[in-house]
């Protein structure tokens, strides 16, 4: 029986930092109004640095956590939904950086909940033998899609990358990853795309800003995350008593308190790391994840949860022996 384990894993975050002192600069807000409403003080922003900078500056510290040589990777996913290109994928170009060769590498878009469709495919692709290690990423720079007048939006987001090394393993430490989502037809949480042009104009493409209905938002996310612990936890003959840690997407505190609330987890044992990087999309998990082992918050042979929901609405859930 081929099983699979996280080896390794890294972070990276740029290194201007933007407070909410900052924001108060060009927008109509607080730091009061800011941390009232999500927990935020601060986000790292990008000046001179692109997604892949990002991507891989955070898998070269996995790689190196994980002690393998770059030789040994055979997959690369990368989680993003602000990739440098139309294409080649931020996964090609990563592939370039560390210089690997005849390695198959491919992009996903699920939004916040990209990792963990990252970590579901890697667990399932290295389950079937064909793989041995996979390098899988959650990368951002959403702030090149922010629209810093708009105060509702601009005070959340933030850039960084999170990596890990997923590989085979004799016993069974990642237990299981769902994955689902259900169509947001009604663009609660949307980034449009470029217009189609009119070729006899041929004018110069815009890029759209995030647009988001927070209301409807919070109400998936208060919704789906308790119920995807609930069911990862039915799925495997579990009690929440049996976690030592759950590492929830960093989007907003309050979301994260009423969901530990909903479920009747101590927040003691929700890990929180918001209050530093904002929503970081597909690298706040893999971020959060890297930060609570490196703090000692989840240690070798804890069992902990990991869960998100994003724009799409998508969402995924872990649990997973260190």
């Amino acid at each position: 029986m081929i099983y699979t384990k996280i080896k390794g894993t890294g972070s990276y975050v740029p290194k201007k930092v933007m407070t909410n002192e900052d924001l108060k600069q060009f927008v109509d807000t607080s730091d009061e109004w800011i941390v009232s409403r999500t927990g935020i003080k601060e986000r790292h922003i990008v000046t001179d640095e692109f997604t892949v900078d990002l991507a891989e500056k955070a898998s070269l510290k996995a790689i190196e956590d994980a002690g393998i040589d770059k030789s040994e990777i055979d997959i690369v996913i990368v989680a993003t939904v602000t990739p440098d290109n139309a294409f080649p994928g931020i996964g090609n170009l990563l592939q370039g950086r560390l210089g690997l060769e005849r390695v198959m590498t491919f992009d996903i878009n699920a939004a916040c909940s990209g990792f963990l469709y990252a970590l579901e495919i890697a667990d399932k692709m290295i389950k079937s033998g064909a793989y041995n290690n996979a390098l899988i990423v959650g990368a951002e720079t959403l702030t090149r899609l922010t629209d810093w007048r708009d105060r509702n939006t601009c005070v959340l987001f933030g850039d960084a990358a999170g990596a890990m090394i997923i590989s085979k393993s004799d016993t069974n430490s990642i237990k299981d990853v769902i994955c689902g989502s259900v169509s947001d037809s009604d663009g609660h949480l949307i980034c449009n795309n470029v217009d189609i042009k009119d070729p006899a104009v041929n004018a110069v493409s815009v890029q759209d800003h995030i647009h988001m209905n927070g209301r409807e938002v919070f109400k998936f996310a208060t919704r789906i995350m308790p119920k995807t612990i609930r069911d990862l936890l039915e799925r495997n003959n579990m009690v929440l008593d049996d976690l030592d840690y759950i590492v929830a997407h960093q989007a907003n505190e309050r979301i994260i308190n009423k969901a530990a609330r909903d479920l009747g987890y101590s927040m003691d044992k929700m890990f929180l790391n918001i209050s530093k990087y904002g929503n970081t999309s597909s690298a706040s998990v893999p971020l959060a994840i890297d930060e609570a082992i490196k703090t000692k918050k989840i240690n070798k042979g804890d069992l902990f949860a990991t869960v998100a929901f994003g724009g799409g609405f998508t969402w995924g859930g872990a649990i997973i022996e260190l």
